[in-house]
């Protein structure tokens, strides 16, 4: 009896997805996440100061993501994923050398714009060269392993930033951010790129025409792009609210960071498994949001340590309906403006999220924060009948 030899992995795609993995990882090992505003608190800032600095952030984000998209498609992508960390490491050592409010809010400004120049640029570049490579169809699970990374690394964060700060105060924790930064613009130089950029006035304005009349005349792409912030902003905000959700199921303070880390336990590994829900097609990915939708709402219901097990099983299914929900949008896209209808559909996440923070102090400030978790399963339970309604509607081009 004779069997098939295995065919041998490409080097390429190999080299490619090994520079990703490390960068997804670099990008968020950042010290800082877990512990800057108590550096902010610490420098003398107010509530109310603090609160401006996160909405700068915000603005700064949104104002940049779809020019940054543009941009990407204009030049070289590769270019943009080794500035933006240059950018932000430019934002922390101003934090660690002149904390005061002007230097946090400029270090916001240059962190915003350092994330939106990698929005949309990683997801083109690494989807263009799978495809120059014949590996396209392996584009959900890499990126599903390149979210997983990226998860871990901001829970090794979380386990490092307490014994750092420990050790050398606000400075080490600054200081170990840079380096990460650094670190995260020397591995966006192993990135190949065969993509020849566009040159002149046009090179500029091409891609964006490109991509909003291919979203105008293609009824999937514009379906494509509803369906990312839809899938991925509202469980993307009530992550910030997960501690205050744990502490309400009556448990000591200093068991909060054990069942938050079990919460993200459950998103790597819908990351993980991401690649393998590219077979359910539409009515599973349907289903799929359903029950997450669900699941999320009798957890939280709950109020129950226990009940965290299904907020878990929940924020894993949102994960990795979010990856198959990006392969489907850059599946159904042009390589024109690739970045630059990648970066739309981010914009719409970003204003979806600031929409979903005031809905949830909306409802939280009168009810228990279950409650407003459980509302916000509703808009998957809706995401999934639409996405079930308008499937004959989709183009016919398109493979589910």
């Amino acid at each position: 009896m004779t069997s098939t030899p295995t065919r041998a992995p490409d080097p390429r795609v190999r080299r490619l997805t090994t520079t990703l993995y490390g960068y997804a990882f670099l990008e968020d090992f950042v010290l800082l996440y877990p512990v800057y505003a108590l550096l902010f608190s610490d420098s003398g800032l107010t509530v109310w100061q603090i609160s401006s600095l996160f909405a700068l952030w915000s603005v700064t984000g949104v104002l940049l993501e779809v020019p940054s998209g543009v941009w990407a498609d204009a030049v070289s992508r590769r270019l943009l994923l080794w500035l933006g960390p240059l950018l932000t490491a430019a934002g922390f050592t101003l934090w660690a050398l002149v904390p005061s409010y002007g230097a946090f809010a400029a270090g916001f400004v240059l962190w915003g714009a350092g994330g939106a120049l990698a929005s949309g640029a990683l997801e083109a570049l690494v989807h263009d060269e799978l495809e120059r490579l014949d590996a396209a169809g392996r584009y959900a699970r890499i990126m599903g392993r390149a979210r997983a990374a990226g998860l871990v690394a901001v829970m090794a964060a979380m386990g490092l930033a307490g014994p750092v700060l420990d050790q050398g105060g606000h400075a080490a924790v600054c200081a170990a951010s840079i380096l990460a930064c650094l670190l995260t613009a020397a591995a966006a130089l192993r990135f190949p790129e065969h993509r020849t950029p566009a040159t002149g006035h046009r090179g500029w304005t091409a891609p964006l025409r490109a991509g909003l009349a291919e979203a105008r005349a293609d009824r999937s792409v514009r379906g494509a792009l509803l369906l990312v912030p839809a899938v991925g902003a509202v469980w993307g905000a009530l992550d910030e609210y997960t501690p205050l959700l744990v502490r309400d199921t009556g448990v000591a303070d200093e068991t909060v960071p054990y069942l938050l880390l079990l919460i993200w336990a459950g998103a790597t590994a819908g990351s993980l498994l991401a690649g393998e829900g590219e077979s359910l097609g539409t009515n599973g990915l349907a289903a799929l949001l359903a029950c997450a939708g669900l699941a999320l709402a009798v957890g939280t219901l709950a109020g129950t340590p226990a009940g965290l097990v299904l907020v878990a099983l929940t924020f894993g299914g949102f994960q990795a309906a979010t990856v198959l929900a990006d392969a489907r949008l850059q599946r159904r896209i042009g390589d024109t403006g690739r970045a630059t209808l990648t970066s739309l559909a981010g914009l719409g996440t970003e204003l979806a999220t600031v929409a979903v923070f005031g809905g949830y102090a909306l409802i939280a400030s009168h009810s228990p924060h279950s409650t407003a978790f459980a509302v916000f399963a509703v808009p998957y339970l809706v995401t999934a009948l639409l996405l079930i309604l308008t499937r004959p509607l989709r183009s016919p081009r398109v493979v589910p």
